[in-house]
């Protein structure tokens, strides 16, 4: 009987899948470690982006920090920048006075020129600059005959809360031109001394 071949011992196979093994573990190892330093790598960029001085906000000018806007009449490259209550009173303007008080309408020409006398402007500064609040209010809400002016403005004291009244006053007065300068308080007639 011929000799059977022999093939390599246990421990020789141990040894050689240990060493197989060994290579593997080598080139994961080194895979993990490329692997972590390129996420660490990203984690510090991300972190040092994150601490970088970021310039402020920049400051909001009138407009920006305004609720609306109302074009100058005077000069459509002009806007006017309104606050809410002001705002609410253009809305008002624009759907119940804006045929009488202005030159123009959304819908065209406003009905001014045929009404006798004409009725100011609602941005006419030279003539409602002077009136006070209180007279505008009283002509709005109780009509122009009961202040001594044109039957043709009527009352609208029942159809506009006191609210809704203030607020076209100070749409008024935020598109007035020459601009409004509120007048300075009285001396109150109770002052101690």
């Amino acid at each position: 009987m011929k000799p059977r071949a022999r093939g390599p011992s246990n421990d020789e196979l141990r040894m050689t899948n240990y060493e197989c093994l060994g290579s593997d573990r080598v080139r994961h190892s080194s895979f993990v470690i490329r692997h972590c330093s390129l996420v660490l790598l990203a984690v510090l960029v991300a972190v040092l982006a994150a601490c970088a001085r970021k310039p402020g906000p920049t400051p909001a000018g009138p407009l920006e920090r305004a609720y609306d806007s109302e074009q100058d009449w005077n000069d459509p490259q002009h806007l006017i920048p309104l606050n809410y209550e002001q705002s609410q009173g253009k809305r008002i303007f624009y759907s119940d006075c804006v045929w009488c008080h202005a030159d123009a309408t959304p819908a065209g020409p406003s009905n001014r020129s045929n009404l006798t006398p004409v009725p100011a402007l609602s941005n006419d500064g030279t003539v409602l600059n002077v009136l006070s609040n209180e007279y505008l209010q009283n002509i709005i809400a109780l009509g122009g005959s009961a202040v001594g002016k044109s039957a043709s403005m009527p009352p609208w004291g029942k159809i506009l809360n006191q609210d809704e009244i203030r607020a076209v006053i100070a749409y008024m007065r935020a598109i007035a031109q020459p601009p409004y300068r509120a007048p300075a308080p009285s001396a109150s007639q109770y002052l101690v001394k």
